[in-house]
């Protein structure tokens, strides 16, 4: 298995081209593919972990994301439950396919070392 390290939490393993938790090792999903859509995915409520600084009765000003417009998604591995990524999203919108690699160098690579 030739495995390349791409961020601090995914490799990919250029033989069976598969996205893999740096971690455990866990297989997540096609490496030509986005890797959030193998990954257990948790939505949070911007409060809970941004809550607002001054509380909306007191202030005009909000400091905070506003209701409705957005939601913090979590990407966790399925095999060892490490968070390896998240971001702030607009409701409803997909997940943003954020590293698209070109396998075929990463192979061609990978077999001259």
């Amino acid at each position: 298995m030739s495995r390349v390290h791409i961020t601090e939490y995914l490799d990919i393993d250029t033989d069976r081209e598969l996205w893999l938790c740096n971690r455990c090792g866990q297989e997540l999903i096609g490496a030509r593919e986005n890797y959030k859509r193998g990954c257990v995915v948790y939505e949070r409520d911007p409060d809970e972990i941004m809550p607002p600084i001054y509380p909306p009765e007191k202030t005009e000003f909000y400091l905070g994301v506003s209701p409705g417009y957005g939601v913090f998604v979590e990407f966790y591995c399925p095999g060892c439950g490490i968070m390896i990524e998240n971001e702030l999203l607009p409701e409803g919108y997909p997940p943003t396919h954020d590293l698209e690699l070109d396998i075929d160098a990463l192979k061609a690579k990978a077999e001259q070392a």
